[in-house]
């Protein structure tokens, strides 16, 4: 199978650099709520622009919703969907559970994706989000090739995959750490890529950039990951400039179309337009150490790599989509003209009746040959049927307006927004999250922690430890507060039989709650009855993303502490 291949779209100039160089889709920011809100993105006029330029030319348009979002936000990121939808987006990428939900009760014909920002990695997140009404699930960069092909094998959805770009040092909306210490939160939008600055302890850090990854690629693996299933590759880079999206997705779209790898020329021309010292694979292939690691060089730009670039979007159309051509040309009937795509949509206008012809008559190979003047259009017309009566007669002028006409209506039927139902938002729930005095937890790292003093002196209602450290206790260390586990953030489906085994040993033990940080946990929980409570990993940013989390039976769940 062929991965769709998609592109980012920081800008109408990239979005424009991406198509004429074989995007089948691109993922752009319109509005306040996307995860690269330091692009340059697109204004209304460009947003409505940019949907019929790409519908146009056969390539489909993923909004980037997908950054956490305020009660008081919540209103107008539905209204910029509800906008999008309007217009004819194909996709809408979310992160946030509130708004998950409320795009789904609400709108519930538009396809959302399952960002990145979801943070999901094992096959049991890619089926919940799934079961909730998501059509695509983009998982986590740092999964590997086996941990790739069970998702796919195992998610009932297409499951998107990043081949190429920027990596952060934590996982996709685990990271706390642009907002702690740069005061811009990364799931907000405001990454201020700390991960980038050189870092020392009790030493100068001038040199040091203990953070920085190297980009990915993954152009050599394009096959694999055809084969395993993987439904879409997705090239990063939002905040690059139009000649680095037009260079990647080009060898990228010549790669997929031919079936093979990058040769050593196209790989240095992915190098010339952005490397940190290279590329590295090393997450894909599960081997990962020290020579991931690297950082941008002050190098001169590859002005005549760029200038190349630039030619394929800035000089007229690179890009030209198949089209077939009909004409009947009957005597005392108006001139019929029709055109039909790949996708068959079919368009047909009516001309003037043709005339007797005085001297020459027009016939079939005549008519083809103006038919098949598309130049300047974003069609190439491949097949002409004609049926032309004998001795008419029909102006070239009549004919060109006639194909005109026709591609005209054509375009116009590629891009037409489908109807989409629009349902009433739904209220929040009555509910009293209240409670006559705030309860006291207590969560360790180690059981060593748990001494007798700290237990008498905190006198918690509840307890949390890290489920790998129950394997260790006989018996619970002590009585009256509840004893709960905490489930690992980042786990794969291979440590599941293992975690489950560990579970049941803790109901045994006397365990009656689970720590839940991840969507994925879920289903390994299912069937203990567990009390079950959310951790800060979910995110939980809005009212409604607690109602979410309700709905999947949580019984409390603790706010994001980005939150004021």
């Amino acid at each position: 199978m062929r991965p769709e291949l998609l592109a980012p779209a920081g800008s109408p100039e990239a979005l424009r650099a991406a198509v004429q160089n074989g995007a089948d889709a691109v993922y752009l920011g319109w509005g306040a709520f996307n995860a690269r809100r330091g692009a340059k993105n697109f204004s209304d006029e460009e947003f409505a622009a940019a949907l019929a330029y790409c519908h146009e030319r056969g390539v489909r348009v993923f909004l980037t919703l997908n950054t956490l979002v305020t009660d008081r936000e919540l209103p107008q990121a539905l209204e910029t969907a509800v906008q999008a939808g309007r217009l004819g987006v194909d996709a809408v990428l979310v992160q946030d559970w509130g708004l998950f939900g409320l795009l789904r009760r609400t709108l519930p014909d538009l396809p959302l994706h399952a960002s990145t920002q979801m943070s999901l990695f094992t096959s049991g997140g890619a089926r919940e989000i799934a079961a909730d009404g998501c059509e695509r699930v983009v998982i986590a960069r740092e999964c590997s090739a086996e941990d790739t092909r069970t998702i796919c094998e195992n998610c009932p959805v297409e499951v998107e995959v990043f081949a190429h770009g920027a990596l952060c040092m934590c996982y996709s909306g685990q990271c706390e750490m642009s907002a702690l210490i740069g005061g811009r939160s990364g799931n907000r939008g405001r990454c201020a890529q700390p991960c980038r600055l050189p870092y020392g302890v009790n030493a100068p850090a001038k040199k040091a950039y203990p953070l920085s990854l190297k980009d990915s690629c993954l152009a050599g693996r394009l096959e694999e990951m055809g084969a395993m299933g993987v439904s879409c590759v997705k090239l990063e880079g939002r905040m690059k400039r139009p000649e680095y999206v037009a260079v990647i997705t080009r060898i990228y779209a010549r790669l997929l179309e031919e079936g093979r790898g990058p040769t050593a020329d196209e790989r240095a021309e992915l190098e010339q337009a952005f490397s940190r010292d290279g590329f590295t694979d090393g997450y894909f292939l599960g081997q990962t150490g020290p020579e991931m690691f690297g950082t941008r060089q002050d190098e001169a730009e590859p002005r005549e790599l760029f200038t190349q670039a630039r030619a394929t979007y800035e000089s007229g159309e690179n890009r030209k989509e198949p089209v077939r051509m009909y004409a009947m040309l009957r005597r005392g009937e108006p001139a019929q003209v029709a055109v039909q795509d790949a996708q068959e949509h079919l368009a047909s206008v009516t001309g003037p009746v043709p005339e007797a012809a005085r001297t020459r008559a027009l016939d079939g190979l005549e008519l083809e040959a103006r038919l098949r003047k598309t130049g300047g259009t974003a069609y190439r017309c491949d097949t002409v049927v004609t049926l032309v009566d004998e001795g008419l007669s029909l102006s070239a002028s009549a004919v060109n307006a006639l194909r005109r006409d026709a591609l005209a209506a054509l375009t116009a039927a590629r891009t037409a927004p489908p109807k989409r139902r629009e349902l009433p938002v739904p209220p929040l729930p009555e509910a009293d999250c209240t409670a006559e005095a705030p309860r006291l937890t207590i969560s360790v790292t180690r059981l060593e922690q748990l001494s007798p003093t700290l237990l008498e002196l905190g006198c918690p209602a509840r307890v949390y430890i890290p489920l790998e450290e129950v394997s260790r206790l006989e018996s619970l260390p002590g009585e009256g507060p509840e004893w709960c586990a905490v489930l690992p953030r980042v786990w794969r489906d291979r440590d599941e039989p293992a975690l489950r085994t560990l579970l049941e040993r803790a109901r045994a033990l006397g365990f009656t709650g689970v720590l839940i940080g991840n969507l994925g946990h879920l289903p390994l929980v299912r069937g203990l009855n567990f009390h079950l409570y959310g951790d800060y990993g979910l995110n939980v940013f809005n009212s409604r993303s607690l109602a979410y989390l309700k709905d999947k039976e949580l019984e409390s769940a603790c706010v994001s502490f980005e939150l004021r």
